[in-house]
């Protein structure tokens, strides 16, 4: 049988075309919907990513800084090594001066002068001690001063003192140990 529209042919036009267009907006919703979903994935997986190369910077990090504070300790250790190589080496160089000290002591000390105390700090002497006058302290000074080992004498003190029936210069005097060319050249 044949059919007989009898509503007007645009208003079912236009009713497709709402039914089209309801189809199509839906369609562009639900396409929009996936693409946000989408790209909030790869966003998503872009961050962990991220946060896991951070997390294997970080880790790195942590084992270089051991490994530089093992490398500060090292350091430090190596100094204070070379410190007491130095120090080993300078008692080394200097062994035979207090030898040399003593024998030049011997050598320079005039007869009527005897020796109760010597001290020495770095190059520098002191010698505590007793002679027979004044003229026997001034006479070591002297001989201290033409010494090629010592020089420099200065007198701190001098004091008379009667011991019994006899009289007594007690003195201190301090000298400087000189080193020689040779010990020189060698540092």
């Amino acid at each position: 049988m044949p059919s007989i529209n009898l509503l007007p042919w645009r208003e079912a036009e236009r009713k497709r075309r709402q039914r089209e267009f309801g189809v199509a907006m839906g369609g562009a919703v639900v396409a929009g919907i996936a693409v946000v979903m989408l790209t909030m994935l790869a966003f998503s997986q872009m961050i962990s990513a991220q946060n896991g190369r951070n997390d294997r910077l970080t880790a790195e990090i942590v084992e270089l800084e051991k490994s530089i504070a093992e490398i500060d300790g090292l350091e430090r250790q190596k100094e204070r090594l070379l410190a007491r190589m130095e120090i080993i080496e300078q008692l080394q160089k200097s062994r035979p001066e207090i030898v040399h000290l003593f024998d030049e002591m011997v050598r320079q000390l005039p007869e009527g002068v005897y020796l109760t105390g010597m001290k020495q700090t770095g190059t520098r002497v002191e010698i505590r001690g007793v002679a027979q006058s004044s003229t026997r302290v001034s006479a070591l000074m002297r001989s201290i001063d033409a010494s090629g080992w010592l020089g420099d004498p200065e007198v701190e003190r001098v004091e008379t003192t009667q011991s019994g029936s006899s009289r007594q210069a007690e003195f201190v005097v301090y000298l400087k140990q000189k080193r020689t060319d040779s010990e020189e050249d060698a540092e």
